[in-house]
């Protein structure tokens, strides 16, 4: 096969991944994070600065708490507040990006009222000043009367899942935009609420309206996005921004936007936009509205909120305008990271979306958009795949340059002219790498060359291993066998939230001190790195050379790293690196070693079910809160330790049940309490898989009262509620199913 042939099917490949990726097909998190980075930028490029005539922010900032008090401020000053914008400032919409979820009892009215209907009831005297100051007492009273007769809309915010995992609710909600059954048969990605926090009764049902100002950063932590409709309990809420542009509209009536009537199984059934009178608003898939910032923090006209209160700011700054109050204060942290900046204040988050509503300037990703991405990956992708080879390296370099250019051109001219986002990461990297592919496929293809045994097996074997193996060739073979060994599975728990914050450099340091410490004990203990996988690391005991022990070597290696690990702690503290937790899976069994791989390139590594088994015992250490999990087979020969047995699980990938267990320590060195802990576990677990829930969960509870940190304890704990809920039935058998590989 020729070097031209072979360039083009490797290049077909890259192009077929990235269109499936395109389709939805899969996830890969590097591109997320390039689209993400184009998109950022795109955005600061094109935002038309300058302040919107239409919205001004009515800040409660450093100045409006050094001159009225700290927050929260008494509601007869909120309701003072209302006053002046309704009465004198004449505004059009005041929408809170507050919520007020408690009474306000600041005036000592509950102390006055206890007075007058207990010690002091029967003096009349007093009842009468009682009865004379009370109204102007009732704070919340006077606030609620300010809002009924101003255009007010207030806010509250959801809670969901991902962010609690419990659902905590108060306050009243305002009635739904759309009630429950509304979307039947659609099957509409709503983002789901399992709590809210909204305002005291008497408030809400004073405003005119309500909505949430609740916020879902994307998975790098950016606000790039809000959701525009929540469901909650079969009903569906708008947001703040929705509504204070509605109130602005005069209450006209919120309607979903389809591309289609069909709703049948073959219909396409997505909301493409939201329809608020003549003003569409496009959302996405899970009804979430790009937010359109006209550029950084202070981008919207800002008022001190005491020069509201005291008169000094001028009529016409107010007049008539969407007034947002909110704060900017540091320490009421409604600070969001955007991407305009990293401390950018949420009501102007608000700001931006009501102007984005009104001006009609969000951006829009219809379904189609889809097809636009694949047809210009498959256009620019057959030109350079079948292209590039037949050129010299500098016509290459040019026609490169030509499609990258005409690629940023293309996705530019829909963004400002037809509001589109169109995704670039993918054709961009399309286009670097068919170049580099095209550069470097003869190097890396012409100068592969026969390795010695020493340098194939140098970087990943014990030193002493490989002079073994060079002095005795005879005791080992390259070729694929099948053998009994311990295989292991080490990774960096939480690594992408550790190595935020990190440069490349430090990373890269910080990485390099990590896998050099944990090779080594590898290495003390006659273990053969099999490969790192980025902060991975997968090794096995038993091969090249047959070790009878690999099951006890690779439990000491295991325990000796995470030690290790322990001591790093500090060290890597006082470099300003984030001290790591490593999760460590071991299995034992037969398995197939050998050389195995392409005419390319080839490995020496270790395949088999048995692998398998270890790969998913490491990433269960998350699941069971415990730093080691090892497999039954690698029990079983290790009579001088002492394990205990965590589950009987069903992985991904295997029907059969697995026995699973913690090394507790080598048998001389446990204590009395680990046995006593042990053996009290182990009768839960007897009455577990009895199905006698209440005597597992009594047993739990005194276990949890010992050890209440203990992720173990806590999980059968969850387990149990579940299972008196929902009952398992006769059949079950005992065993866990975990659905996903990690």
């Amino acid at each position: 096969m020729n070097h031209y042939l072979i360039r083009s099917l490797l290049g077909l490949v890259l192009l077929a991944t990235l269109l499936v990726y395109s389709m939805g097909g899969f996830q890969l998190r590097l591109l997320q994070h390039l689209e993400a980075i184009s998109y950022d930028a795109r955005l600061r490029l094109t935002a038309p600065g300058g302040h919107d005539p239409n919205i001004v922010i009515v800040n409660i900032d450093e100045k409006s708490l050094a001159a009225e008090g700290r927050w929260p401020w008494p509601r007869a000053k909120l309701a003072q507040l209302v006053q002046q914008l309704n009465n004198r400032y004449h505004v059009a919409v005041i929408g809170f990006d507050i919520v007020f979820a408690e009474a306000d009892t600041s005036s000592g009215i509950d102390v006055l009222r206890a007075l007058a209907q207990g010690p002091l009831r029967d003096d009349a005297q007093f009842r009468n000043q009682y009865a004379a100051l009370a109204p102007g007492l009732e704070y919340d009273d006077l606030f609620a009367r300010q809002l009924k007769a101003a255009p007010s809309v207030l806010g509250y915010y959801f809670t969901t899942a991902l962010e609690t995992g419990k659902a905590n609710t108060s306050g009243k909600l305002p009635p739904p935009s759309f009630g429950a059954g509304r979307f039947a048969g659609r099957h509409i990605a709503f983002v789901s609420a399992n709590g809210y926090g909204a305002n005291l009764a008497k408030l809400q049902d004073s405003a005119r309206a309500a909505g949430y100002f609740s916020f879902i950063p994307e998975f790098d932590g950016i606000l790039r996005r809000v959701p525009m409709l929540i469901e909650y309990h079969g009903a569906y809420y708008a947001s703040l921004a929705l509504q204070v542009a509605d109130t602005y509209l005069g209450n006209v009536p919120i309607t979903p936007g389809f591309p289609t009537t069909d709703t049948g199984a073959d219909g396409y059934t997505a909301m493409e936009w939201l329809q608020l009178g003549q003003h569409a608003i496009p959302v996405d898939r899970h009804v979430s509205a790009l937010v359109p910032y006209r550029g950084p923090a202070g981008s919207f006209r800002y008022v001190s909120a005491v020069d509201v209160l005291n008169r000094h700011t001028p009529t016409d700054t107010l007049f008539g305008k969407i007034v947002l109050v909110g704060t900017t204060a540091p320490g009421l942290l409604d600070l969001r990271s955007t991407p305009m900046g990293t401390e950018y204040p949420g009501v102007e988050v608000q700001a931006n979306l009501v102007a984005g509503i009104l001006d009609g300037t969000i951006k829009q990703e219809p379904a189609y958009v889809i097809g636009a991405a694949v047809t210009l990956l498959c256009v620019i992708g057959l030109l350079l795949i079948f292209g590039l080879p037949a050129l010299s390296p500098l016509w290459a370099l040019l026609l490169t340059l030509f499609t990258a250019l005409a690629a940023v051109a293309i996705n530019l001219a829909a963004w400002q002219y037809g509001n589109l986002v169109l995704p670039l990461a993918p054709l961009l990297l399309l286009i670097v790498v068919l170049f580099v592919l095209d550069m470097s496929y003869g190097f890396f293809v012409e100068t592969r060359s026969k390795r010695q045994l020493s340098g194939r097996f140098g970087q990943y074997v014990p030193p002493d291993l490989v002079r073994e193996m060079v002095k005795h060739p005879d005791r080992f073979t390259m070729q694929g066998e099948s053998r009994e060994m311990t295989v292991m599975f080490a990774d960096v728990r939480d690594f992408t939230r550790a190595s935020e914050g990190l440069d490349p450099t430090q990373l890269t340091a910080m990485m390099n001190a990590y896998l050099t410490a944990m090779t080594q004990i590898i290495h003390k203990h006659h273990g053969t790195i099999d490969k790192y996988m980025g902060d991975a690391i997968m090794a096995f005991w038993g091969a090249p050379l047959t070790d009878a022990l690999h099951s006890s070597k690779a439990l000491l290696a295991a325990t000796e790293m995470q030690q290790e690990i322990a001591a790093l702690a500090p060290v890597f503290l006082s470099r300003g690196w984030p001290a790591l937790r490593v999760g460590i899976g071991l299995n034992s069994g037969i398995m197939n070693v050998g050389n195995m791989g392409s005419a390319f390139r080839v490995a020496y590594t270790v395949m088999g079910d048995a692998v398998n088994i270890a790969s998913r015992l490491e990433g269960l250490t998350r699941q069971y809160g415990v730093d080691i999990i090892v497999g039954e087979d690698t029990c079983k020969p290790l009579s001088d330790w002492v394990f205990r047995e965590l589950d009987r699980v069903r992985v991904k990938g295997r029907d059969g049940p697995l026995a699973i267990y913690e090394p507790v320590g080598l048998r001389a060195a446990v204590t009395p309490q680990q046995y006593d802990d042990i053996t009290r576990f182990e009768l839960m677990l007897q009455h577990y898989r009895q199905q006698n829930w209440p005597q597992a969960a009594q047993m739990l509870d005194g276990l949890l009262q010992q050890g209440p940190h203990q992720k173990l304890y806590s999980l059968y704990r969850e387990r149990i509620d579940f299972f008196v809920q929902n009952p398992p039935g006769a059949q079950w058998d005992g065993v866990f199913t975990f659905q996903t590989k990690k």
